[in-house]
């Protein structure tokens, strides 16, 4: 599938904004509801995909974070965290391509267990996790490697027993077709 291989090197380090400011009324109106949703995504995917959902793991493994991704956490910018990228497949189709950079210094303790996930869905950890606190979304427009292809994402810190990990949602143009 083009886009998905388009995917597996996005740039993440991008300019972020936050959905507070006016800009977001420039998003079509299509990704609104898909970016200001503070829900778990997962959850929604699940619903809309009559028992055929499934977690695809891109890749997984120990890298230095980009430039935004390590001041969003406030690590140093040779600090290497454990990078989980996936694609959320619903009835076949790639919806979602994710991101997810976690600090070495989160995998202590109860956290040790997300890099153990394998094919299960990060978001129903964190949604069933009461010490899970989000921070405000920020959004951007990510210009695929094929050059012709724009996509929005959004992105947000979240905090497990106040240990953060940031998770960056690409909203894939396939999701567009889904009623």
């Amino acid at each position: 599938m083009p886009i998905a291989r388009a995917l597996t090197e996005p740039n993440f380090d991008t300019r972020w904004t936050s959905l507070r400011r006016p800009s977001v009324t420039q998003t079509p109106h299509i990704w609104r509801n898909w970016l200001t949703d503070a829900g778990s995504l997962t959850k929604r995917l699940v619903a809309l995909s009559e028992g055929d959902f499934e977690v695809k793991v891109v890749r997984q493994g120990w890298q230095t974070p980009t430039r935004s991704e390590a001041k969003a956490l406030r690590m140093g910018t040779r600090e290497k965290a454990l990078v989980r990228e996936v694609q959320l497949v619903v009835k076949g189709e790639p919806l979602v391509y994710a991101r997810t950079i976690i600090p070495a210094t989160t995998l202590t303790g109860r956290q040790r267990t997300l890099k153990l996930l394998g094919n299960r869905s990060l978001g129903s950890m964190l949604f069933s996790d009461p010490t899970m606190r989000r921070s405000p979304l920020q959004f951007s427009r990510l210009r695929l490697q094929d050059k012709r292809t724009d996509v929005w994402a959004r992105r947000s810190l979240f905090y497990l027993s106040e240990k953060p990990l940031l998770v960056c949602e690409v909203f894939l143009p396939a999701l567009q077709q889904l009623k």
